[in-house]
């Protein structure tokens, strides 16, 4: 599975969010960032991320994902610390 298909899943699931992909085909780095997470727990978080990837991870098309899930307040604030 290349990034740009594990992209476009998320994006049918989370709209109105920034993703961003990278991975070799079955491991997949992930940052989402959206107001979807705003008030959620960092479990929660990937939870809604997990959600749209299951059918996919339980094919074995995906391995392994590391993700990062920021509130676009979180991303600005992260942003401005450096």
């Amino acid at each position: 599975m290349e990034p740009e298909n594990v992209k476009q899943l998320l994006q049918t699931h989370l709209t109105d969010c920034d993703i961003e992909v990278a991975g070799d085909g079955r491991h997949f780095d992930i940052t989402v960032v959206g107001d979807v997470f705003e008030g959620l727990n960092a479990v929660k978080k990937q939870q809604l991320v997990y959600a749209a990837l299951n059918p996919q991870i339980a094919d074995g098309s995906i391995h392994a994902v590391n993700m990062k899930t920021y509130t676009r307040a979180e991303m600005a604030a992260k942003s401005q610390s450096f």
